[in-house]
């Protein structure tokens, strides 16, 4: 009977231990608490931000998107369209299960991040990475001008549908497109939804955001105070300068990032 009662002892311990031993990997495959989703500037690809996006593995599960001012896309769609495919996107990774979903754009992807933030306001984050895209600026220097206002009546007139042509500027370089004029005036109103310092001032919180600037970069003259000032306080928000031109700013800054990201409450 002794021996018996030691048998099932033993039996007992090794199901509890192939329990336990089931039961930890399981725990190990728990989502991350923290999505990070990645959206890339004018022309560009989501393979642009890989590099960025890998380096902030170590605390967030990233997922980079296709906006419509990709080389391919080329506008297909205006920029309210762009919202609500950013906001698909935050949606499906809420309904995984992620505590955290943050925003991150570079250059164009920037200005999306923040116009997400004045139009829809609920994710967890920005960060923007060398913002571009500013129609104001080109408007005021006449690039673009007279399309910009030829889409605009045209969008009066009834006619947004129909097609029409404008030299587009990225970084000093141009490129003929060719769009419908209401998504044309959607991306190039002066003081519609690409306007960074308007998106900035109309974040529906206070969430917080970093805005990362390369000293190289064109708009790094321009200071905190033509945007990332002009949106709610958070404490954990940072004006962060790094030494890089707008092209090479997600990589040089990176780590710096991933620590900011890290440390947020």
């Amino acid at each position: 009977m002794r021996h018996s009662s030691s048998s099932r002892r033993v039996w007992m311990l090794v199901l509890a231990l192939s329990g336990l031993a089931l039961w930890a990997p399981a725990a190990v495959a728990q989502p991350k608490p923290c999505a990070l989703l990645l959206m890339h500037g004018k022309w560009g690809h989501p393979n642009n931000l890989a590099g960025f996006g890998r380096q902030m593995e170590p605390a967030c599960d990233t997922q980079s998107i296709e906006m419509p001012w990709s080389r391919r896309r080329n506008y297909d769609q205006p920029y309210p369209v762009a919202i609500t495919e950013i906001a698909a996107q935050v949606k499906a990774l809420r309904d995984k299960g992620y505590a955290r979903v943050l925003l991150a754009g570079h250059s164009f992807g920037a200005n999306a991040a923040m116009a997400y933030m004045a139009t829809q306001g609920d994710a967890d984050g920005v960060i923007a990475l060398a913002p571009g895209h500013s129609p104001a600026f080109t408007y005021g220097r006449g690039i673009g001008k007279a399309s910009v206002d030829q889409a605009r009546q045209m969008v009066l007139e009834g006619k947004g549908a129909e097609m029409l042509d404008m030299e587009d500027f990225n970084q000093g370089k141009s490129r003929p497109v060719r769009m419908r004029a209401d998504v044309l005036l959607s991306y190039f109103d002066p003081e519609g939804l690409g306007h960074m310092p308007l998106s900035a001032s109309r974040f529906k919180k206070a969430v917080p955001f970093v805005w990362v600037i390369g000293t190289k970069d064109p708009l790094y003259s321009a200071g905190p105070s033509y945007a990332f000032e002009k949106a709610p306080v958070n404490s954990a928000s940072k004006y962060l300068v790094v030494d890089a031109d707008h092209m090479g700013t997600p990589e040089v800054a990176a780590m710096q990032v991933l620590e900011w990201v890290r440390a947020l409450p």
